[in-house]
C-alpha cells in the first residue's frame, strides 16, 4: 500500500509493508527505505507495548544502546490515525541489527543470512 504525503510543494511516498499480517509502516529516505522500529518489535514480539519492549531491550543490550542515535533516525511517518508524526526508523542495516537484539522466535530466521537473502529477493 502507498500513502503519498504532501510537505509544502514536496510529495513523498509512505509506503506500509506487511509482515505475518502485521503493518510495518516503512518510508523512502535518502534514497533507501527506512522502517518504523516500533511497527517491527510488535510484529516480532506481539508486544502490547512496544515502546516498553524497546527501552527493556535497550537495557539489555549495551552496545546496542550506545549506537541507537546512528542506528535510528527520526522521520516523519503517517501515524495509525492518519495524522504525521516523528517515529524512529532505522535502514535495512539498521534494523537487522535491532531484530538481532530481539530473542524471539519470529526473529531467529530473520538473523541468519538464509533469512536476509530471503527478503532481499522480495
Amino acid at each position: 500500500m502507498t500513502v503519498q504525503i504532501r510537505y509544502g510543494d514536496q510529495t513523498m511516498e509512505t509506503n506500509i509493508a506487511v509482515f505475518k499480517g502485521k503493518e510495518i509502516r516503512k518510508t523512502l529516505h535518502k534514497n533507501e527505505w527506512w522502517f518504523s522500529v516500533s511497527d517491527v518489535i510488535a510484529a516480532l514480539t506481539d508486544s502490547a507495548d512496544p515502546k516498553q519492549y524497546i527501552k527493556k531491550m535497550r537495557q539489555r543490550d549495551p552496545e546496542l544502546n550506545s549506537y541507537w542515535g546512528t542506528i535510528c533516525t527520526p522521520l516523519e511517518i503517517t501515524a495509525p490515525d492518519g495524522k504525521k508524526r516523528e517515529t524512529n526508523c532505522a535502514n535495512t542495516e539498521g534494523i537487522f541489527r535491532v531484530i538481532q537484539s530481539i530473542p524471539s522466535s519470529k526473529a531467529e530466521p530473520l538473523t541468519t543470512p538464509q533469512g536476509i537473502k530471503k527478503i532481499e529477493r522480495k
